[in-house]
């Protein structure tokens, strides 16, 4: 029997899976279910490492068992190509974005066809053409219209290098060693890792925070792994409370007018003026307001920009202006993020001349400003209560202020005296007059009611910045008449053309948009004289918020997906990502989804139940009964480089996949991949070169496993029964795998069946081929190549997926597996397994490699059929 030579075997499989179009998804198979398998779509910005391999191959492995089991299964394949990766890169280079990103999806087509993917590449998408672009725009225009996009001025993250504002989710906290030696919080650009700054401007931005309680409440009957979903749930970050006002009084025993203040030679160097009477403040504990002995403002608050107005009337007078400017202008250096997680003191100023009143019990409290409370937060101001808050009590201590603890944990109790830290749990309430003694949750129903607070909610998420002030993205279809006023660009002139006149793409924080004279030309020659275009262009999240629907109808010139397309495939049944996305492109594409679900352009299958493929063809109709693209999301791990960091061109640990295909073939590369751990967790795999040449050699054992094939014709010729039965344990251990994402264990399996194989004088052919058939999926050119040369017509990968004999599985157990006392794992054994087996047995098991890595075991206790514990040393 011939070697297995992968490098002639996988390009002639590639070749002919192309030919004959096997994985072409047509929109509706009679007799079949459609089943919609996707992946984020790549990067183009450089060729690919093995992370991106681990993204798309692996994956590949549920669709193509999927389709042996009887689905229409859809895997499609485009590319993410607009946005600042790209565009850097070219820049770097010197040349044009557009040659720069069109030519490594050429290099880039040719390496994900060489991973044997099961990809229909007849739907491939580039979110760069034109064709795709124009309903990114056309999509734009949809929510400009329903009020759902806007332009307004605000403070917005900026990336200094970029040179480009950044929405909150593409900024990224990140430790960094100060000029004194101690460790600080920095906001940093996600792309590039500068840190950002903040800048007052102009921006388009989607109005997001309009569906927050719905992104928030609609987790609740999504079949998501439940740690994608609380990260949208922090992120989204809404707090049930309550509004109240506080009353604003002047120090000063009368009120001077505002001639008396500028005439007075002991007037302050800077004056401003507070015509506001009253603060409104949120809080989540009202059950804490008698302990409330200060009022603080974020340095941004309109009670502040109040204060300025010359033209206000001149109520209450500051009396240290200059060191409140000044600290404000302190504060607007500063991100969101170094605010909120600042190490060491919380800074603030108070405002001289000025106190709240506490509406509980009629006590004036000092006003402060302080950067740790945020504008756009609640209110912008908060009530400080430092005996029941942290940063309260930090802030207090700091600069001398009460501190009252209001709420007792122990009741009942005659004192209740401060501690050496804030309390924050719930109690009985104490100094808080009539309310005293009540539990925590009727104190904050009745206090509020008392003071005339207003029941609220309030949320970490901001709308969604969308400008760009790049060249290499969609352009914004806006454009302004000669008095400013921004209009939309009609449906006819879709799409609008990115110019290709513009030759300098360096960012100088404005648009290179600005420099095209054909953009300006066209827009004059549109729309009349002195009307000009938007020449932001959108972030590249937007392209990548609505993909997924491009994909089902992907050449449509009349819109962007049929309706009735749509329902035969949405929504969209696994979707598998990285982790670095769940509070960017999947919160945005569900807000997305959501808002088109409501302008009605978008249909969607029935609900379905269950995993059995159907014995039936399922009757689809358009529908709107969803308003989430995702039935199921999965995060996937990280492959590192063999230094134990994230591959990077930075760091020169990239490993490159085209060599490794070279060297073992791409089918031990996918194996490898699937091998290093459950893709359905998030975890962190450094790549080991050991663990690669070890597939390599399982897949040499499956190729001379052929030549123990003796009677061509005979069916099963094993002695032992334990195989026969291993067989269809087998079966069922792999498709269930497969199903859960944990093709690691999958291919445990298939390795012990293998071994059991090895030891027999001969292997039956039935049992061979169904061998063959389980390991399709993983390693697609081995099993195509063997198949064929068993004289078998039609693809291994048309083939039906194996059922098993339950009367065959045997007595099975469920063996629980603790580590020093404590339960770590479960697996299920064949009951004759003896003690020594078992032990070997778990000690391969994912779920235990972090406890007894680099320990000895002591001694093990074995209650046979039931328990192992491991003792360490």
């Amino acid at each position: 029997m011939r070697s297995y030579n992968h490098i002639a075997i996988e390009p002639k499989w590639q070749k002919k899976w192309g030919e004959d179009r096997l994985y072409e998804t047509p929109g509706a198979v009679s007799g079949k279910e459609n089943y919609y398998l996707l992946t984020e779509f790549s990067y183009p910005s450089g060729t690919l490492h093995v992370g991106h391999w681990y993204a798309f191959a692996v994956p590949d492995i549920l669709a193509r068992k999927k389709r042996m089991e009887g689905y229409n299964v859809l895997y499609p394949v485009g590319f993410d190509a607009l946005g600042l990766p790209a565009e850097n890169a070219a820049i770097k280079r010197g040349i044009d974005p557009r040659q720069w990103t069109y030519g490594n999806i050429a290099h880039m087509r040719e390496q994900l066809r060489s991973m044997g993917n099961s990809f229909d590449w007849s739907r491939e998408v580039v979110t760069a053409d034109p064709e795709y672009y124009r309903w990114t725009q056309w999509l734009f225009l949809k929510l400009f219209g329903a009020g759902l996009a806007e332009r307004k001025k605000a403070p917005v993250n900026w990336c200094p290098s970029c040179e480009t504002g950044l929405a909150n989710e593409q900024v990224l906290k990140q430790q960094r060693t100060a000029n004194d030696g101690q460790l600080i919080t920095v906001s940093v650009c996600e792309r590039c890792e500068t840190p950002v700054e903040q800048r007052e401007l102009e921006q388009w931005f989607l109005k997001i925070t309009k569906y927050a309680d719905r992104l928030l409440d609609d987790l609740a009957g999504l079949d998501w792994p439940e740690e994608i979903k609380e990260a949208q749930r922090n992120w989204i970050g809404r707090s049930e409370g309550v509004v109240i006002k506080f009353e604003i009084r002047s120090t000063k025993s009368e009120t001077n007018s505002k001639s008396e203040i500028q005439n007075s030679k002991h007037a302050p160097v800077t004056s401003y003026q507070l015509p506001v009477p009253s603060v409104e403040v949120f809080t989540t504990r009202p059950d804490t307001l008698f302990g409330a002995t200060y009022l603080v403002l974020a340095p941004e608050h309109a009670f502040i920009s109040e204060i300025k107005d010359q033209k206000s009337k001149l109520q209450f007078q500051i009396q240290n202006g200059e060191e409140v400017e000044a600290y404000i202008e302190r504060a607007r250096n500063k991100t969101e993020l170094e605010r909120v997680v600042e190490r060491g003191e919380k800074t603030g100023v108070e405002l001289k001349g000025i106190t709240a009143v506490n509406p509980a019990n009629g006590e004036e409290i000092p006003v402060w400003i302080s950067d740790y409370v945020l504008a756009h937060y609640g209110t912008g101001a908060i009530m400080g209560v430092p005996g029941h808050d942290e940063r309260d009590f930090a802030f207090a201590r700091l600069h001398d202020l009460p501190i009252k603890m209001v709420v007792c944990p122990h009741y009942p109790t005659p004192t209740c005296p401060v501690l050496d830290h804030a309390y924050t749990g719930e109690g009985h309430l104490v100094g808080s007059g009539e309310f005293d003694e009540l539990p925590s949750g009727e104190a904050r129903r009745a206090i509020t009611k008392h003071v005339g607070g207003t029941m609220t909610a309030t949320y970490r998420l901001h709308d969604w910045l969308i400008s760009r002030q790049r060249y290499w993205g969609c352009p914004i279809p806006i454009v302004y008449n000669p008095e400013g006023k921004a209009h939309p660009v009609p449906e006819e002139h879709l799409p609008w053309l990115l110019p290709d006149d513009v030759t300098d793409f360096t960012p100088k924080g404005t648009s290179p948009l600005g420099t095209s004279q054909e953009l300006v030309a066209r827009t004059e020659r549109i729309f009349g004289k002195g009307w000009r275009p938007e020449i932001d262009t959108l972030d590249a999240f937007v392209d990548s918020s609505w993909y997924f629907l491009r994909y089902l109808d992907p050449h449509n010139d009349r819109e962007f997906a049929s309706r009735d397309e749509q329902a035969l495939w949405m929504p969209v049944d696994r979707y598998s990502g990285g982790a670095e996305h769940t509070t960017m492109h999947v919160l945005y594409s569900r807000f997305f989804y959501k808002a088109m679900h409501d302008l009605g352009l978008v249909a969607s299958r029935e609900a379905r139940g269950g995993s059995d493929p159907p014995q039936q063809p399922r009757r689809v109709r358009p529908s709107l009964a969803t308003s989430e693209p995702y039935a199921v999301r999965m995060n996937r791990g990280l492959v590192l480089g063999t230094d134990g960091r994230k591959m990077s061109k930075r760091w020169g640990n990239v490993i490159d996949p085209d060599a490794e295909v070279a060297r073992v073939g791409a089918d031990a590369v996918r194996m490898y991949l699937a091998f290093i751990g459950p893709y359905n967790e998030a975890g962190h795999y450094p790549w080991q070169t050991g663990g690669l040449i070890g597939m390599r050699r399982f897949l040499e054992k499956v190729w001379k496993l052929k030549s123990k094939i003796k009677n061509q014709k005979s069916k099963l010729q094993l002695k032992s029964e334990n195989v026969r039965q291993l067989i269809h344990k087998t079966i069922r251990k792999v498709g269930d795998d497969i199903e859960a994402f944990k093709f690691n264990t999958a291919l445990s399996a298939l390795m012990i069946l293998v071994n059991a194989f090895e030891k027999e004088e001969e292997v039956g052919r039935e049992h061979y081929e169904t061998l063959l058939v389980l390991l399709a999926p993983f390693a697609p050119h081995l099993a195509e190549e063997l198949w064929e040369s068993m004289d078998q017509r039609g693809s291994i990968h048309s083939e039906p997926w194996p059922t098993y004999d339950r009367q065959l599985l045997g007595v099975e157990q469920r063996i629980v597996v603790q580590v020093d006392g404590k339960v770590r794992a479960t697996f299920e054994s064949v009951e004759d397994l003896d003690e020594a087996a078992i032990v070997a047995r778990a000690q391969v098991l994912p779920a235990l490699e972090k406890y007894l890595a680099g320990r000895k075991i002591r001694r093990t206790i074995y209650i046979s059929g039931r328990l192992l514990n491991i003792v360490l040393e």
